[in-house]
């Protein structure tokens, strides 16, 4: 029975996709709901999978081609695996010619890079090049050619050296951006152009947190089934005290209207390897700590393996990054729109402080709140970032809600 493999229904935010990487050649079998192909949308990367037992009879779509939401990638025939074998061993015995034998996505590479095809070793079906074989060879690219005799080799130093010229090979390489790092360079040029971006900065005392963190973080692992208690649950926690004091700070601009939430969903910046996601948080004001600290370990575990959602991104009235983990001392986090903010955590940092006038060596954090002047005003700003600064400087205010 043949069936046809389509592509996710997209949701109505995103308009197309790309056939990221094929994990099944044509004739090769496949178990009930083992992984197929990649579609690499705006946002995520989709999975599709086998819809039973069997194997792929032919690939309509391949890699790089742009598809639609359902549009047919490929046809698959249920249940016959034993009837694939003899067609994929006779298929061995002929040759395939280069153009057969190199996918779309790899003819890409190899083009772009200049490579000889018949130099890359292939892993696919027949000794089909991927797009995969094109990146490993380019990574173990062999160095160059031994260069001219020994003889020779005195005069082209000295001449080079004369003549203040570098030696040896200088390797370049042309990667094309992914559909999701494109995305995401579009969206932060727009987020420039589009509005009036101003960035206010403030640094907290971090030491009433780390001291109360030093105290519980034991006992709360171990009352939470293994939850570490970090610094972002604190920050979500005064970020959503602010918010409420400060509406204008959770809103979103929709053409001239203004749009204030009612609401809390706060994005947590994740860095993955295919670039930068935000998932959400939702209802951050009925989430203890121990909800924020598991649900952002899931969301990085999910980011590293590349199962976050759309559903985990969409939405959010206000967005968290934290630079600190990289070492960063200060920066300038840039909108994601809708928002109109977004604050930037940075590393903790021992500096001489002047208390109640004396020298103290404190561990302290600079905070930046980059926000949409058009929706914001800087007193607004300034005040939302010095009631986080007051907020972690003195967590039970957070408790007490004073």
């Amino acid at each position: 029975m043949s069936i046809e493999i389509k592509a996710p229904t997209f949701p109505e935010s995103v308009a197309d996709g790309t056939v990221a990487t094929w994990h099944k050649q044509p004739g090769e079998a496949c178990s009930a709901d083992e992984l197929i192909v990649d579609i690499e949308t705006d946002k995520v990367v989709l999975e599709v999978v086998a819809p039973e037992d069997g194997v792929v009879a032919e690939i309509l779509k391949g890699e790089g081609d742009t598809v639609l939401s359902e549009e047919v990638l490929a046809t698959f025939t249920a249940g016959a695996a034993g009837a694939a074998a003899p067609a994929a061993a006779e298929a061995e015995a002929a040759p395939a010619g280069d153009a057969d034998k190199v996918g779309p996505a790899a003819r890409k590479l190899i083009d772009e890079n200049g490579l000889d095809a018949s130099a890359i070793p292939g892993t696919g079906k027949n000794g089909g090049i991927t797009k995969e074989d094109v990146q490993n060879f380019l990574k173990n690219k062999p160095a160059a050619p031994a260069a001219a005799p020994a003889a020779a080799a005195p005069a082209a130093s000295a001449t080079a050296a004369a003549l203040n010229i570098v030696t040896g090979e200088r390797v370049e390489k042309r990667v094309p951006m992914t559909r999701l790092r494109a995305t995401i360079a579009k969206r932060l040029v727009e987020a420039q152009q589009n509005a009036a971006m101003l960035t206010t900065y403030n640094e907290v005392n971090m030491k009433p947190v780390m001291e109360l963190r030093k105290q519980y973080k034991d006992l709360f692992e171990k009352t939470h089934n293994g939850t570490r208690l970090g610094f972002m649950s604190f920050f979500v926690k005064a970020a959503t005290e602010a918010l409420k004091k400060f509406p204008a700070v959770n809103a979103s601009i929709d053409g001239n209207d203004m749009v204030y939430h009612g609401y809390q969903d706060i994005g947590v910046a994740v860095s993955t390897e295919r670039g930068l996601m935000v998932p959400v948080l939702r209802d951050t004001d009925a989430m203890s700590l121990a909800d924020v600290e598991s649900t952002i370990a899931d969301f990085g575990k999910r980011g590293r393996e590349g199962k976050l959602g759309l559903d985990d991104m969409q939405g959010g009235t206000f967005t968290i990054t934290n630079g600190g983990v990289f070492g960063s001392l200060m920066s300038t986090p840039i909108l994601n729109p809708p928002q109109t903010a977004i604050m930037g955590m940075h590393k903790i940092q021992e500096r001489p402080m002047a208390v109640n006038g004396q020298v103290e060596i404190l561990p302290m954090m600079y905070l930046a709140l980059s926000y949409d002047h058009r929706m914001i005003d800087g007193k607004e700003a300034v005040q939302f970032l010095v009631t986080i600064k007051d907020l972690l400087e003195d967590p039970a205010r957070m408790l007490l809600e004073v």
